[in-house]
């Protein structure tokens, strides 16, 4: 048989999760000019996108727009599509290796981390992720319920995601019916008793992770005002020394704008969102039948470590707050997979620079690849997993060159389609995606909306006429 990578014998590449970085992995191996790349790609959801589609917020649509260039790459002759199709059920390793040279896992970080303190478990006490997807209407998450007739909500982390959080909650009903939150959450959200929002940081305003058009998105809101106590806003000196170091403008306008909201006079707004830092939670406080009703928080200090960074320690300060929820916003970590060596303490697959290794003798595992958030942790924003998924395809392209790939013994791309047919009969082909594409768009135009999301599984098969 001819080389690895010719017309005559493409490389047959299967990605597993059809997110952001499955799609920046497809658009790399497809634009080699000197190899032949035949892409699959697989998602256990019967849509494309992951967390453009689920994570994002419904009303940052802007951000959304990168859906764009992912289509073009699925439009691409040597692409294709296989939604509603779970790695682990639907189709396994083995089965993978009967039809493809290489495998690579874009699969995301899809759980929360904890945030390790009595009371955690408490009734009302949810992960970000869970209410994120939720109001994004992931199918997986659509009957999940929240509290909302809870007046004081606290929100712990001060990221993206807990900005995002924080906003949604925040945001009055007319804000949000010309986003594409999913209708029963924007149902809920009407009815919503909140009053008092807290978003929690343990360190402080110079190191806040939230990027500045998030952090000032939430001076903007209609019907919600900011506060942030002043000695909080304040820089310790630790940090302001950092900070004159490194002349850091990005930084420099994030402290400007957190101050202006340690200065804001009450505008009579009936919400308010309280904007903490150097604080953490040391416990959650229940009431007689189990729900949450307070937290209780620990004043912090910062000091420098050996290399430099800042990091709060805890003092001897101590005070409770009023609050009915909480969501934790305090890191993501991945989802081990079947027959995948997993990294637990990292939350990672195993991987050296994208290429899957074992755990005992930390050898690349032949044909077993890794890129995203699964391979280095939820670091980056959308775009960071760009130059991630280059580092694992280049690696993928020299082992092929090689001959360091499986030996499928049906490579042929008619004889998989037939495989996942028998399998999973209901399966997603991109056509259909855009099919439903136009259905959710044209149901979201008729209101005025970038479209109205179909929630369910059954509802979108049916949809699609499967």
């Amino acid at each position: 048989m001819s080389q690895i990578g010719t017309a005559a014998n493409p490389l047959r590449v299967a990605i597993i999760g059809s997110g952001p970085t499955g799609f920046y992995t497809a658009d790399h191996l497809l634009k080699q000019k000197d190899v032949t790349v035949k892409v699959d790609m697989y998602d256990r959801l019967p849509t494309p996108y992951g967390l453009v589609r689920f994570g994002v917020a419904p009303d940052h649509q802007k951000i959304k727009s990168v859906i764009k260039a992912y289509e073009r790459t699925a439009k691409q002759p040597n692409f294709r599509f296989f939604g509603y199709v779970e790695y682990g059920k639907d189709i396994t390793l083995d089965d993978l290796k009967q039809f493809y040279h290489q495998v690579i896992f874009t699969t995301g970080a899809q759980s929360d981390r904890k945030m390790g303190i009595p009371g955690e478990d408490l009734k009302n006490s949810h992960p970000a992720t869970e209410f994120v997807a939720w109001y994004n209407g992931h199918p997986s998450y659509r009957d999940y319920e929240f509290d909302l007739s809870q007046e004081s909500v606290a929100v712990v982390g001060v990221g993206n995601v807990a900005m995002d959080v924080a906003r949604i909650l925040s945001k009055t009903v007319e804000e949000l019916e010309t986003t594409d939150i999913a209708d029963y959450a924007l149902e809920a959200l009407k009815n919503s008793q909140i009053k008092t929002i807290y978003i929690l940081g343990r360190r402080g305003p110079a190191q806040a992770a939230f990027t500045n058009p998030e952090i000032k998105e939430l001076g903007e809101l209609a019907a919600t005002e900011i506060t942030v106590p002043a000695d909080e806003a304040a820089l310790d000196p630790l940090s302001q020394s950092d900070l004159d170091k490194s002349q850091d403008r990005t930084t420099t306008k994030k402290i400007e704008i957190i101050q202006e909201y340690a200065q804001h006079q009450p505008a009579g707004k009936p919400r308010q969102l309280i904007l903490r830092f150097l604080v953490s939670p040391v416990e959650l406080i229940g009431d007689e039948d189990g729900n949450v009703k307070a937290m209780r928080l620990v004043k912090n200090e910062l000091y420098e470590t050996e290399n430099g960074t800042l990091r709060p320690k805890p003092t001897d300060q101590f005070e409770e707050i009023p609050v009915g929820m909480v969501f934790r916003s305090v890191g993501y970590r991945g989802i081990p997979l079947p027959e995948i060596p997993f990294h637990d303490r990292w939350g990672v697959i195993n991987n050296e620079t994208g290429r899957i290794t074992d755990l005992e003798t930390k050898q690349p595992l032949t044909g077993l690849y890794t890129a995203g958030w699964i391979k280095r942790g939820p670091t980056g924003v959308i775009g960071t997993n760009k130059p991630d998924a280059v580092e694992t395809v280049t690696g993928m392209l020299e082992d092929a060159a090689n001959g360091n790939t499986f030996s499928p013994a049906h490579p042929e791309v008619e004889a998989v389609e037939k495989f996942i047919a028998e399998r999973q009969p209901k399966y997603v082909s991109f056509d259909d995606w855009l099919r439903l594409d136009e259905i959710e768009t044209s149901l979201g135009s008729e209101q005025g909306r970038p479209r109205v999301k179909l929630t369910s599984v059954e509802e979108i098969l049916a949809a699609l006429g499967k």
